[in-house]
């Protein structure tokens, strides 16, 4: 039987180093020196290796023994990969690609939320954005935003799409560490365009609105990033 708080402690500090490069690919891993490390079993390494084996950081092969895998084979949309990438901060570079494939999805799964949708679709859709307008703290806030694009990613009834919410909720929280935005009436107007173009079955304005918003998101980083730059030179 395999211990369950040891196999999590282990499986999430080596998997966020070889995804924040402490570890990088080729690196062979030693069985022997990681138990005794991590103080666990042999049965829990090779357990690990084998969840890390699933999402791509590692590969094993006989008489070669396992290896961080080259960044070409990651999993890059895991769960734990995306929340291991995010945790001490994205760079520049990744936060770009996750709004390029945010602007990819979120517009597309609006679009879907629109013909797909049923009246509990819509109701999560309208408490997240009531959440939103009733939020006291920029805390309750970034709750309330996670919710509703989780809520438009299940609307738009398509697994694929919804398996994508740690990409959405990731970037979200990123951009929050990043803008610290204020609650604006203007934020949460643009939010409730999305939804009523949704509630009346618009797609192809539930997508412009939904694209809108992303939009002014990423404006909102770029420039407080360019502002952080500024204040550093």
């Amino acid at each position: 039987m395999l211990e369950g708080g040891a196999f999590d402690r282990m499986l999430h500090s080596l998997g966020r180093n070889i995804v924040l490069g402490t570890v990088e690919p080729g690196t062979a891993l030693d069985p022997i020196a990681l138990g005794e490390q991590f103080g666990v079993s042999r049965t829990v390494v090779r357990e690990v290796f084998r969840a890390l084996g699933s999402k791509g950081l590692v590969d094993a092969r006989p008489r070669r023994g396992t290896t961080v895998s080259a960044r070409s084979r990651w999993q890059m949309l895991d769960g734990d990969v995306l929340r291991w990438r995010f945790s001490h901060g994205a760079d520049v570079r990744f936060l770009d690609q996750v709004f390029d494939l945010r602007l990819a999805v979120e517009p597309l799964a609006a679009r879907r939320a629109a013909t797909e949708h049923v009246e509990a679709d819509l109701a999560g859709l309208t408490e997240a954005l009531r959440a939103m307008r009733s939020a006291a703290s920029p805390e309750e806030h970034i709750a309330a935003d996670l919710s509703f694009h989780r809520a438009v990613l299940r609307a738009a009834h398509n697994e694929l799409l919804e398996s994508l919410a740690p990409l959405v909720e990731g970037g979200l929280r990123e951009r929050d560490r990043i803008v610290h935005a204020a609650i604006t009436a203007d934020a949460v107007q643009e939010h409730s365009v999305v939804v009523a173009a949704i509630g009346r079955r618009d797609g192809a304005a539930a997508e412009a609105a939904m694209r809108a918003l992303l939009s002014r998101s990423a404006a909102d980083v770029t420039r407080a990033m360019t502002s952080v730059a500024g204040e550093q030179v």
